[in-house]
Protein backbone atom coordinates (compact mmCIF):
# COMPACT_ATOMS: atom_id res chain seq x y z
CA UNK A 1 0.00 0.00 0.00
CA UNK A 2 1.23 3.15 -0.71
CA UNK A 3 1.84 5.85 1.40
CA UNK A 4 -1.24 8.31 -0.43
CA UNK A 5 -3.52 5.19 0.30
CA UNK A 6 -2.69 4.74 4.10
CA UNK A 7 -3.60 8.07 4.58
CA UNK A 8 -6.59 8.18 2.49
CA UNK A 9 -8.12 4.72 4.05
CA UNK A 10 -7.15 4.35 7.11
CA UNK A 11 -9.02 8.03 9.17
CA UNK A 12 -12.01 6.08 10.16
CA UNK A 13 -12.97 5.59 13.73
CA UNK A 14 -14.80 2.55 15.13
CA UNK A 15 -17.20 2.95 18.21
CA UNK A 16 -19.38 0.10 20.32
CA UNK A 17 -23.25 0.91 20.91
CA UNK A 18 -25.58 -1.18 23.29
CA UNK A 19 -28.77 -1.58 23.21
CA UNK A 20 -30.07 -2.44 27.03
CA UNK A 21 -33.70 -4.29 27.29
CA UNK A 22 -34.78 -4.90 30.63
CA UNK A 23 -38.30 -5.86 32.33
CA UNK A 24 -39.24 -4.97 35.65
CA UNK A 25 -42.25 -6.55 35.75
CA UNK A 26 -44.45 -4.28 34.30
CA UNK A 27 -43.07 -2.65 31.05
CA UNK A 28 -39.86 -3.52 29.03
CA UNK A 29 -37.32 -0.58 29.09
CA UNK A 30 -33.96 0.51 27.46
CA UNK A 31 -31.57 2.40 29.15
CA UNK A 32 -30.40 5.81 27.91
CA UNK A 33 -27.46 7.59 28.79
CA UNK A 34 -26.78 11.13 29.05
CA UNK A 35 -23.19 11.57 29.52
CA UNK A 36 -22.91 13.52 25.73
CA UNK A 37 -21.03 16.56 27.96
CA UNK A 38 -18.25 16.98 25.14
CA UNK A 39 -18.59 16.93 21.24
CA UNK A 40 -21.64 16.98 19.37
CA UNK A 41 -25.06 16.60 20.63
CA UNK A 42 -24.69 17.66 24.46
CA UNK A 43 -27.08 16.99 26.72
CA UNK A 44 -28.59 15.05 23.99
CA UNK A 45 -29.61 11.46 25.64
CA UNK A 46 -28.39 8.47 23.86
CA UNK A 47 -27.21 4.74 24.02
CA UNK A 48 -24.33 3.90 25.97
CA UNK A 49 -21.12 3.40 23.58
CA UNK A 50 -17.75 4.18 23.72
CA UNK A 51 -14.83 4.47 20.89
CA UNK A 52 -12.63 1.61 20.16
CA UNK A 53 -8.50 2.30 20.79
CA UNK A 54 -6.42 0.85 17.73
CA UNK A 55 -5.40 -2.46 19.38
CA UNK A 56 -8.59 -2.60 21.73
CA UNK A 57 -11.01 -5.38 20.37
CA UNK A 58 -14.84 -4.99 19.80
CA UNK A 59 -15.89 -7.67 21.94
CA UNK A 60 -14.08 -6.41 24.95
CA UNK A 61 -15.24 -3.33 25.07
CA UNK A 62 -18.72 -4.73 24.72
CA UNK A 63 -18.08 -6.56 27.77
CA UNK A 64 -17.04 -3.46 29.54
CA UNK A 65 -19.64 -1.45 28.52
CA UNK A 66 -22.19 -3.93 29.64
CA UNK A 67 -20.04 -4.15 33.27
CA UNK A 68 -20.42 -0.23 33.05
CA UNK A 69 -23.96 -0.05 32.87
CA UNK A 70 -25.07 -3.12 34.82
CA UNK A 71 -22.37 -4.38 37.33
CA UNK A 72 -23.42 -7.44 36.25
CA UNK A 73 -21.90 -10.84 34.17
CA UNK A 74 -23.32 -13.37 32.44
CA UNK A 75 -25.70 -11.40 29.79
CA UNK A 76 -26.96 -12.33 27.26
CA UNK A 77 -25.87 -10.08 24.52
CA UNK A 78 -25.82 -10.63 20.22
CA UNK A 79 -24.60 -8.20 17.66
CA UNK A 80 -26.63 -6.23 15.65
CA UNK A 81 -25.39 -4.60 12.33
CA UNK A 82 -22.91 -2.25 11.30
CA UNK A 83 -24.00 1.68 11.51
CA UNK A 84 -21.96 3.05 9.30
CA UNK A 85 -23.92 6.53 7.03
CA UNK A 86 -21.15 8.68 6.59
CA UNK A 87 -22.03 11.85 8.20
CA UNK A 88 -24.02 9.75 11.22
CA UNK A 89 -21.16 11.50 13.65
CA UNK A 90 -20.22 15.13 13.13
CA UNK A 91 -16.97 14.91 14.34
CA UNK A 92 -15.99 12.29 11.23
CA UNK A 93 -16.38 8.99 9.63
CA UNK A 94 -17.09 6.63 12.62
CA UNK A 95 -18.62 2.95 11.78
CA UNK A 96 -20.91 2.06 15.08
CA UNK A 97 -21.46 -1.71 15.76
CA UNK A 98 -24.09 -1.98 17.39
CA UNK A 99 -25.16 -4.99 20.27
CA UNK A 100 -28.34 -5.15 22.64
CA UNK A 101 -28.33 -7.47 25.30
CA UNK A 102 -31.17 -8.42 27.97
CA UNK A 103 -31.03 -8.10 32.07
CA UNK A 104 -33.09 -8.43 34.79
CA UNK A 105 -34.52 -5.14 36.10
CA UNK A 106 -34.04 -5.09 39.96
CA UNK A 107 -33.96 -2.92 42.53
CA UNK A 108 -30.43 -3.03 42.90
CA UNK A 109 -29.55 -2.32 39.23
CA UNK A 110 -31.83 0.51 39.53
CA UNK A 111 -30.60 1.81 42.25
CA UNK A 112 -27.03 1.60 40.57
CA UNK A 113 -28.59 2.95 36.99
CA UNK A 114 -30.03 6.15 39.48
CA UNK A 115 -26.19 6.95 40.83
CA UNK A 116 -25.13 7.01 37.56
CA UNK A 117 -27.55 9.08 36.33
CA UNK A 118 -29.05 7.55 33.65
CA UNK A 119 -32.56 6.06 32.78
CA UNK A 120 -34.54 2.85 32.23
CA UNK A 121 -37.45 4.11 29.60
CA UNK A 122 -40.32 2.74 28.56
CA UNK A 123 -40.12 0.68 25.21
CA UNK A 124 -42.84 2.33 23.56
CA UNK A 125 -41.52 6.29 24.31
CA UNK A 126 -37.73 7.24 23.07
CA UNK A 127 -37.39 10.38 22.92
CA UNK A 128 -35.01 11.84 20.02
CA UNK A 129 -31.44 10.60 20.42
CA UNK A 130 -28.11 11.85 19.48
CA UNK A 131 -26.39 10.45 15.93
CA UNK A 132 -28.26 7.67 14.50
CA UNK A 133 -29.28 6.07 18.26
CA UNK A 134 -33.25 5.75 17.05
CA UNK A 135 -32.32 3.88 14.09
CA UNK A 136 -30.16 1.74 15.87
CA UNK A 137 -32.91 0.82 18.75
CA UNK A 138 -35.31 0.09 15.85
CA UNK A 139 -33.61 -2.55 14.23
CA UNK A 140 -32.62 -3.78 17.67
CA UNK A 141 -36.51 -4.05 18.36
CA UNK A 142 -37.13 -6.27 15.18
CA UNK A 143 -34.14 -8.69 16.49
CA UNK A 144 -35.94 -8.58 19.76
CA UNK A 145 -38.86 -9.61 17.94
CA UNK A 146 -37.99 -12.19 16.03
CA UNK A 147 -35.57 -13.73 18.57
CA UNK A 148 -38.72 -14.10 21.02
CA UNK A 149 -40.59 -15.89 18.47
CA UNK A 150 -37.55 -18.41 17.75
CA UNK A 151 -35.71 -18.87 21.28
CA UNK A 152 -37.05 -18.56 24.65
CA UNK A 153 -34.51 -15.48 25.27
CA UNK A 154 -37.47 -14.06 26.90
CA UNK A 155 -37.26 -15.52 29.96
CA UNK A 156 -33.26 -13.57 30.79
CA UNK A 157 -35.80 -10.62 31.30
CA UNK A 158 -37.84 -11.84 34.34
CA UNK A 159 -37.25 -12.18 37.62
CA UNK A 160 -36.51 -15.68 39.48
CA UNK A 161 -39.83 -16.52 39.61
CA UNK A 162 -42.63 -14.47 37.65
CA UNK A 163 -46.64 -14.76 36.88
CA UNK A 164 -47.86 -15.81 33.41
CA UNK A 165 -49.21 -12.53 33.03
CA UNK A 166 -46.38 -10.82 33.34
CA UNK A 167 -44.71 -12.96 30.88
CA UNK A 168 -47.41 -12.26 28.72
CA UNK A 169 -46.94 -8.86 29.07
CA UNK A 170 -43.25 -9.21 28.20
CA UNK A 171 -44.27 -10.60 25.30
CA UNK A 172 -47.11 -8.52 23.75
CA UNK A 173 -44.63 -5.25 24.48
CA UNK A 174 -41.96 -7.25 22.32
CA UNK A 175 -43.74 -8.38 19.57
CA UNK A 176 -46.09 -5.11 19.39
CA UNK A 177 -49.62 -6.66 19.95
CA UNK A 178 -52.12 -8.06 22.44
CA UNK A 179 -52.79 -11.49 23.28
CA UNK A 180 -55.42 -13.94 23.68
CA UNK A 181 -54.91 -14.19 27.20
CA UNK A 182 -56.52 -18.46 27.98
CA UNK A 183 -54.33 -19.25 24.05
CA UNK A 184 -51.18 -17.46 25.28
CA UNK A 185 -51.42 -19.67 28.64
CA UNK A 186 -51.77 -22.77 26.66
CA UNK A 187 -49.00 -22.56 24.43
CA UNK A 188 -46.44 -21.47 27.20
CA UNK A 189 -47.71 -24.32 29.24
CA UNK A 190 -47.89 -26.83 26.40
CA UNK A 191 -43.97 -26.07 25.93
CA UNK A 192 -42.89 -27.85 29.01
CA UNK A 193 -40.50 -24.63 29.71
CA UNK A 194 -42.25 -23.28 32.75
CA UNK A 195 -42.57 -25.14 36.44
CA UNK A 196 -45.18 -24.47 39.24
CA UNK A 197 -42.91 -23.01 42.24
CA UNK A 198 -46.09 -23.77 44.87
CA UNK A 199 -45.68 -19.71 45.46
CA UNK A 200 -48.10 -16.87 44.97
CA UNK A 201 -47.73 -13.35 44.74
CA UNK A 202 -49.49 -11.43 46.83
CA UNK A 203 -48.81 -7.79 45.47
CA UNK A 204 -51.94 -5.79 45.52
CA UNK A 205 -51.75 -6.07 41.57
CA UNK A 206 -51.80 -9.59 41.40
CA UNK A 207 -53.04 -10.80 44.63
CA UNK A 208 -52.83 -14.94 44.79
CA UNK A 209 -51.80 -15.45 41.07
CA UNK A 210 -49.58 -18.52 40.93
CA UNK A 211 -45.49 -17.86 40.48
CA UNK A 212 -43.86 -20.06 37.77
CA UNK A 213 -39.95 -20.53 36.87
CA UNK A 214 -38.55 -21.45 33.53
CA UNK A 215 -37.15 -25.11 33.25
CA UNK A 216 -33.44 -24.24 33.06
CA UNK A 217 -32.43 -27.38 31.21
CA UNK A 218 -34.89 -27.26 28.68
CA UNK A 219 -34.53 -23.78 28.60
CA UNK A 220 -30.85 -24.25 27.64
CA UNK A 221 -31.93 -26.97 24.98
CA UNK A 222 -34.33 -24.93 23.37
CA UNK A 223 -31.79 -21.73 22.84
CA UNK A 224 -29.42 -23.81 21.23
CA UNK A 225 -31.76 -25.18 18.31
CA UNK A 226 -34.63 -22.71 18.43
CA UNK A 227 -37.97 -22.76 18.73
CA UNK A 228 -41.03 -21.19 17.26
CA UNK A 229 -44.06 -19.97 20.17
CA UNK A 230 -45.95 -19.64 17.07
CA UNK A 231 -47.63 -16.21 18.50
Amino acid sequence: MLPEEKEIYFKVAISVSLVLFGFDGEMLRILLSNDTKNGPFQGAPRLPSVYVKAHEGIDSNVEKLLFLHTQKDHIFVEQLKAFAKVFRNPLGRVVNIAYYATVKLDEELLQYTKKRGEEWVEYSKIPDLAFDHNEIIDYAKERLKRRVKRRPIGFYLLPEHFTISQLQKLYETALNREMDKRNFRKKIVNSQLILETGLTDNSSSRKSAKLYKFDEEKYQKLSLKGYDFLF
